[in-house]
């Protein structure tokens, strides 16, 4: 599923909404499901913002490494430094570029570097508090939205109106995370990435707060078997037919 997104040519145009309520979109699930590349392409197609809070802790994590913080050691340090950063998105751009101190790292922040230290910097529990008072706050400015991320359905958007939970077979996801770095120009080997899925997998499960988990009320899709444009699609079909009952 990694790649360059285009619109498929089931796209209906922007989703037409017939009450003032906000619609919120959440996709959650673990790492190399797709979600921020079919959350992208969902929001897209609806005509809808696209929030990748994923980035956001991405983008935490970068700030760690420049400022050579010891995140284990100095939590409160890195989460002061990540404040004055001021995370944000540039809603200009298409996606939306995720900045620090004013400048985009949206490409650095897929680096192996950074992956390797996302999931404990993301378990801090002060850091994840700013973060989803950020993103609920983007969710009051932004009122027809997809998000995606680890706790989007279960914590930062409970009441949202349609959520999704992306899940894949561990081997499948690591191949695409792989894939994904390869690109990027970084030598790496599937098996390598494949254990670090799977201690992120255990980290972000078991961390005390936001942990990955499948809202009650979500509807699971499996991106193992199918390919980008068929998870795009269905999504699409749901979305439109949970909307169009409100």
């Amino acid at each position: 599923m990694a790649g360059v997104i285009q619109q498929g040519p089931r796209a209906r145009g922007p989703l037409v909404v017939q009450t003032q309520t906000p619609v919120v979109v959440t996709i959650d699930g673990p790492a190399g499901t797709g979600k921020s590349s079919v959350a992208r392409a969902l929001a897209e197609r609806l005509g809808l913002d696209f929030l990748d809070t994923g980035a956001m802790y991405r983008a935490a994590a970068l700030v760690s490494i420049e400022r050579n913080i010891d995140f284990r050691r100095e939590p409160d340090r890195l989460v002061r430094e990540v404040i004055a950063a001021d995370v944000r998105f540039d809603w200009s751009r298409k996606p939306p570029h995720v900045l620090i101190w004013g400048r985009s790292v949206s490409d650095r922040i897929r680096s192996d570097d950074v992956e390797r230290i996302v999931s404990p910097v993301s378990s801090i529990p002060d850091l994840r508090e700013h973060m989803v008072e950020k993103q609920r706050e983007i969710g009051r400015q932004h009122k027809r939205l997809v998000t995606e991320g680890r706790d989007q359905g279960s914590v930062v958007f409970p009441t949202a109106a349609v959520k999704f939970y992306l899940d894949a077979r561990p081997e499948v996801r690591a191949a695409r995370r792989a894939a994904q770095l390869r690109e990027l120009g970084e030598n790496v080997l599937d098996r390598e990435i494949l254990a670090e899925i799977l201690s992120r997998d255990s980290s972000d499960s078991s961390r005390r707060m936001g942990p990955l988990v499948r809202p009650a009320d979500s509807e699971v899709v499996d991106t193992s078997d199918l390919s980008f444009d068929a998870v795009v699609d269905l999504l699409e079909d749901k979305v439109r037919a949970r909307v169009a009952a409100l």
